[in-house]
């Protein structure tokens, strides 16, 4: 069996600035199928070699793949949906798989807008996949479909059908990628201008917050063992030559035990690597004596889910942690030579240019080296989309990606949200390229900074950064000529069954209001901020994990 696999070429202008993200997805699906038995699989990143249709077209025409697979977050969705329309088309005969979070709970839609897909993988795709290849490669493809669990099909009456769910991989240790299938000078972190990679050291999360999907997707919480993790990281460095990783968690420091026995086993491993991660506020000011060690273990960048725009003052939005907590946190970091990131979602109904003002003189006054705005984006299968109802008015998913107004603010237009977002940026950036970067005392830090402000200016000169480029934004004097090209002709979602795939268990912490919602790439994606809140795993929670 000719299996190919193709990510897709589309590209959200946010967190891609900072280079070529590894797609992780491909390498954890490859490694899984080689156990099994299947190792006759190429790899295609449309997105890196910056491929257009024709170019894919000829590509997929010389793979004479047997199956070609796909994988989408909702951005990404019309993309991955050509892709297969392209395999179709070279070959008739061909097997075309779509996975990942979207159509994981939208394959009703996504069938009804591309009908030449054959299958959806819904949720943890590997075992899934091989179980699914395994079928076609002996004839039980067409014949058994409805025996294999985790998938969805269109049937011979046309009817749609989602076969029960296939049970999580318990034993995550036994999940080894096939990094080998990518081609790693491709995948340059620009700060650094070294291989990057994104591994999963945990898969899931133990709490159900409202803005979010991972824990529906994952639908448990799974923890590799620090040895095994740190084993990949090592095959990572010596075997690829990577020389920063990003754990690809939503949020890796809620297993302290965890979290401390794999900084120790970098350390002990003498591997030089530098890495970063996205945590809460509440983490860090928990670990505060521990932030020296984290640091001695290599973590140099974390982003923190601060407060979005949480701690604005008003009424309808709701308070995780305080002004105080967030600022003290990004202190207790930059004293222990971290690099410290505040997220901000912006763009709900009630923002106003004077909201925008507060972000950033509280992002000024917290001292952060780095910071983001984004703009706020529904997941259509997160609980809290069916909230926002009607106030959700743009439906075309490739804007889905935290870079374009998917709402509009009753009080200000699109463009005036743009506008002022873009004002923060320059002035955040502008402040900090000429007064703090050039001037850190920490050599490391230092470094770091520097080559980050070198991503965003890459970025911002050839016009990707925040797809201004695209939305044709030339600054404040010229907003009349912003351009967001929404796709009018995309209708209302159907909504999912928000159940149907998992239901909530009763809540290890109350559930988030959508004001306080952080960015979430969901699986597969780059990285993301998650969370906030005062809630920690307890103790007995972490046993019930550990057992499990």
């Amino acid at each position: 069996m000719r299996i190919l696999f193709v990510h897709p070429n589309y590209s959200a202008g946010a967190a891609d600035i900072a280079g070529n993200w590894s797609p992780a997805w491909v390498a954890y699906l490859a490694g899984y199928l080689k156990a099994g038995g299947y190792q006759d699989y190429q790899f295609i990143d449309a997105l890196v070699d910056k491929l257009d249709d024709e170019q894919l077209r000829v590509a997929i025409r010389n793979a004479k793949p047997d199956i070609v697979a796909t994988t989408a977050m909702t951005p990404m969705i019309y993309t991955a949906q050509r892709v297969l329309q392209i395999a179709k088309e070279e070959h008739p005969n061909v097997i075309t798989m779509l996975g990942g979070i979207h159509a994981t709970f939208m394959y009703a839609q996504v069938f009804n807008e591309a009908p030449w897909i054959d299958v959806v993988v819904r949720g943890e795709g590997e075992a899934v996949t091989l179980n699914l290849i395994r079928a076609i490669d002996e004839g039980r493809w067409l014949t058994e479909r409805e025996n294999i669990k985790g998938i969805a099909y269109v049937d011979d009456n046309k009817q749609v059908i989602a076969t029960p769910v296939e049970p999580s991989i318990k034993d995550v240790d036994s999940i080894w990628p096939d990094w080998s299938v990518l081609e790693w000078k491709k995948y340059i972190y620009i700060p650094l201008g070294v291989p990057v990679a994104t591994p999963n050291m945990a898969r899931g999360c133990p709490f159900t917050c409202s803005f979010c999907s991972q824990w529906k997707f994952w639908r448990d919480y799974r923890v590799r063992s620090p040895k095994r993790m740190v084993d990949e990281i090592e095959e990572l460095v010596k075997v690829h030559g990577i020389g920063f990783f990003i754990l690809a968690d939503e949020e890796p420091m809620i297993n302290k035990n965890m979290f401390v026995e794999f900084c120790q086993e970098l350390i002990d491993r003498k591997l030089g690597i530098l890495w970063g991660i996205n945590t809460r506020v509440t983490d860090v000011m928990r670990d505060e004596d521990l932030l020296p060690f984290y640091r001695k273990a290599g973590l140099v960048h974390i982003s923190l889910g601060t407060e979005a725009a949480a701690q604005l003052n008003l009424d309808r939005f709701v308070k995780e942690t305080t002004v105080a907590q967030n600022k003290r946190a990004i202190q207790l970091l930059q004293q222990n030579g971290i690099v410290t990131e505040a997220q901000f979602i912006v763009g709900l109904e009630n923002e106003t240019r004077a909201t925008l003002e507060e972000t950033y003189e509280m992002v000024m006054d917290w001292g952060a080296d780095m910071a983001n705005w984004s703009m706020f984006t529904p997941w259509p299968f997160s609980d809290m989309f069916t909230e926002m109802g009607d106030k959700v008015e743009v439906h075309d998913y490739s804007k889905y990606n935290f870079v374009s107004p998917i709402m509009k603010p009753d009080n200000i237009d699109r463009a005036e949200l743009l506008d002022g977002v873009m004002a923060n940026y320059r002035r955040f950036y502008m402040r900090k390229m000429f007064f703090q970067y050039p001037w850190v005392k920490d050599p490391v830090r230092r470094r770091y900074l520097l080559g980050c402000i070198k991503a965003f200016l890459k970025s911002a000169y050839e016009r990707r950064f925040y797809q201004l480029g695209q939305q044709n934004y030339w600054g404040p004097l010229l907003k009349k000529l912003i351009r967001f090209d929404y796709d009018k002709s995309r209708s209302k979602i159907v909504e999912p069954d928000h159940n149907a795939w998992k239901q909530a268990p009763a809540a290890k912490r109350p559930a988030i209001s959508v004001i306080g919602a952080a960015p979430q790439t969901c699986s597969n994606g780059a990285p993301k901020a998650c969370g906030g809140g005062n809630e920690q795993m307890t103790e007995e929670q972490i046993k019930q994990y550990e057992r499990h």
